[in-house]
């Protein structure tokens, strides 16, 4: 535990057998009380070396259900085992576990509900291997993404995020998409609900068993960022009611 509070960490896994194991043995067990993998119906062995290696909650999707829908199990399973801190982290190990003791003391020590590893900070995304291509798309939609939420982010597109379960249960991350855009929409429900979020500089690793989605699906994802953001300003200056931000959990 950390600060009387219990840390548990979600892997949303697809095809981590490669990378899994390295992931896990840098995940700080002095702090972490719990893990929990949720396997989305992978072709390789990842559900079964999670429990090789000792992790006790292990989680297959009898179908795939997406990077979205994988997360609501992880998170769900979380808040149903009490949790009062929730750290995603990718078992493709493009994130460092190292940085969990920084980010859970900011929530631990109430200081922030929410935290985020930032690639962008620093320049710890194109040295860690980000495509340019990418890098541009990221600083283009964070710039429009901060004039239409009236945010101050350096970017909404890390996968490495922390929250203090009384941010889950704020929003009702249940109704976002089962896609790639969950993540988005969830930041955005959190700054609906008007949590602060902070950041840590993080840096990234691009290597061939890292997840990344190819031009077509990136694409895709920044006209749904762009959406999610008209979405956001529309409902704060009260022209539509979207069940994304109004309908709250049950």
């Amino acid at each position: 535990m950390i600060q009387g509070k219990k840390l548990i960490a979600i892997l949303p896994a697809y095809n981590a057998e490669k990378t899994l194991k390295k992931t896990y043995d840098e995940i700080p067990f002095d702090i972490v009380d719990d893990v929990v993998l949720v396997d989305d119906m992978s072709t390789d062995n990842t559900s079964l070396l999670a429990k090789e290696i000792g992790i006790n909650h292990v989680i297959r999707h009898e179908r795939n259900k997406g990077y979205g829908g994988n997360q609501k199990t992880c998170y769900n399973k979380a808040l149903e085992l009490n949790a009062d801190i929730v750290v995603m982290l990718h078992p493709d190990y493009q994130y460092t576990p190292k940085l969990i003791h920084s980010m859970a003391y900011l929530i631990a020590n109430e200081v922030y509900p929410v935290v985020i590893g930032s690639r962008i900070l620093g320049k710890g995304a194109l040295r860690g291997g980000m495509p340019l291509y990418k890098y541009v798309a990221n600083r283009f939609l964070t710039f429009t993404q901060n004039v239409l939420m009236r945010q101050k982010l350096s970017e909404y597109h890390t996968g490495y995020r922390m929250f203090s379960a009384e941010a889950l249960n704020a929003v009702n991350y249940n109704r976002n998409s089962d896609d790639f855009i969950f993540d988005n929409q969830m930041l955005a429900q959190i700054c609906y609900e008007g949590y602060d979020i902070a950041e840590v500089t993080c840096p990234t690793k691009y290597f061939k068993e890292a997840s990344s989605i190819n031009f077509k699906r990136s694409s895709q994802y920044g006209i749904g960022v762009l959406g999610v953001s008209l979405l956001y300003f529309f409902n704060k200056i009260g022209l539509i009611k979207s069940k994304l931000f109004h309908d709250k959990k049950r």
